[in-house]
Formats: C-alpha cells, structure tokens, sequence
C-alpha cells in the first residue's frame, strides 16, 4: 500500500487565536502610549504588624498603568510580555519616580517599590534614584526595594553590587516572592536583606494547608535566626492571619488589611511609620 504523502503547509487560521493576538498587541501599545504620556499611578497597599493588627508598618506601592479613559490595565495583560524589555525598564524607572515624589510629599510614609534585576544596570533608573537623594538624602531611610528572588537567583553579583552601593543611603532591601522557584538559603548568609516576603501561594489557607504551614514556619524560623524581618503575602482570611502570626511571621499583607489604592495614604508627621524592628 503506498505511503500517503502529506505537504507542510500554513496552518489554518484560528479565528480565537487571532482575536487574542490582536487583543494582546492593543493591549501592550496602550501600555506603551500611556507610558509615553506617564498615565501611570502608585496603588498603595498596607503592610500589618503581625503583633497589632491595627498598626501600619509600612505601604508597598505597586504601578498601575491607565488606558485613555482613565481606568486601570489589568497587570496580568500585559506584565508577563514586558518584563524583560524596555517597556519593563521604564515601568520600573516612573514607579521609583512615583515613590520618591510621594515620600517626600508625605514625610511619615515608609514604602516599598518593587523593580526587576534587569533594571539594575539600567542607565535611568540609577539616575532618577540619584536625582530622588539629591534632592531629600533622607528619603532613603524610608524606601524599601523589593527584588524577587528570581531576579537574585539569575543575577547574583550584579544584585550584591546593587545592594552594597545603595545600603549607606539607608535603603531596606526585600527579598519577593520567597520561595516561589529555586530556593536557597545561601540568599540569607550571601545578601543582607533587611526583609524577606513569602511567595503568596504559601499563605493562602496556609490554616488548613499542612504543607504550607510547613513551609512557612520554616522561612519565618530562618528569618528569624537571620535577624531579617519576615513578612506572608496575600493573607486573604482571619484563619490564615492567625496561623501566620502563630508560625512567627512579623507582618502580614493582602486582601483581608485592605485592596490597592491609588488613594495616596495619610500618615501624620511625627507617627512611626513602622515598627522598631522593621526600621533596620
């Protein structure tokens, strides 16, 4: 029987998948308009004091960008296709300028602004740091950087020169988004982190989850041993709050102590902004 023959030709089009191509293309050119007109914003969102629920130890700021009628693109949109490119470098550079502005416009405030280990040997984002200290050198005392351990993890050295060039301004560093891939406990003896998060996954119903609670006790232990504030992420339930705080955690941030807003927070002068052992 003869073998029948097939051609490789161009595939069919499939109507779904282009539909979400273009979707996705618009949805990264208004990303990249918005950024060329800085239609972008700072969402605050609390961090608690594990031992007091109703003390603030300090806001993370997470970018938002805006499309044309003001509302805001969804991060997942467009995040994944931009973090390794230019786009990214400039999202990271106006969230730094957005933070610094809103430190110096609020003198109680500490804050956390997350970047990406790319934007380290980024030209602009040094400089706007630069411009930021020149203009107020105090403002480092209350920043925070949050760097993903993936970003350390892929560039080592590079973070560990980062670190050590900016620690005697005074600014904390974070490491995010802890144990979320290849965790090593070399990033405690290697860096001086001043605070490390643990990767949200492991605080969701960490209350029922043994697993979890496995895990997260340990990273609050090391933590701990380490001198390093610790902090659970997207912390969702009053269940999962308490065995958080039971586990050691310090601070606890997500839903269930307040959304993102881009409502600036108000801190009189003069309050602390944050915990004693959270101002290393």
């Amino acid at each position: 029987m003869a073998r029948r023959k097939y051609r490789m030709g161009r595939p069919k089009s499939d109507p779904l998948s282009e539909a979400v191509d273009v979707r996705d293309a618009s949805t990264l050119d208004m990303v990249k308009e918005a950024i060329t007109h800085k239609q972008v914003r700072l969402a605050y969102q609390p961090v608690i004091a594990a031992h007091d629920l109703k003390t603030r130890a300090f806001y993370e700021g997470l970018i938002r960008v805006l499309d044309e009628t003001g509302r805001i693109i969804p991060a997942k949109d467009f995040m994944p296709q931009v973090g390794a490119t230019e786009t990214g470098r400039d999202l990271d550079c106006l969230a730094l300028e957005l933070g610094l502005a809103e430190l110096a416009r609020n003198p109680g405030l500490r804050l956390s602004i997350n970047m990406s280990g790319r934007s380290i040997g980024y030209g602009r984002w040094m400089q706007t740091m630069h411009r930021g200290l020149k203009r107020n050198a105090d403002l480092g005392q209350r920043l925070i950087l949050e760097i993903s351990e993936a970003s350390v993890i892929d560039l080592p050295e590079l973070v560990r020169d980062f670190m050590d060039q900016l620690h005697p301004h005074g600014i904390a560093f974070a490491l995010d988004e802890f144990a979320a891939g290849l965790t090593s406990l070399h990033h405690f003896r290697d860096f001086y982190f001043d605070i490390i998060k643990l990767d949200g996954r492991f605080s969701r119903a960490v209350a029922t989850d043994g697993e979890n609670q496995i895990l997260a006790s340990a990273v609050a232990q090391v933590a701990r041993a380490f001198d390093i504030y610790s902090v659970a992420s997207r912390v969702e339930t009053p269940q999962d709050a308490e065995m958080l705080k039971s586990l050691g955690f310090d601070c606890l941030q997500g839903f269930m102590f307040g959304a993102p807003s881009i409502q600036p927070p108000n801190i009189q002068t003069g309050k602390k902004a944050a915990s004693d052992r959270s101002a290393a």
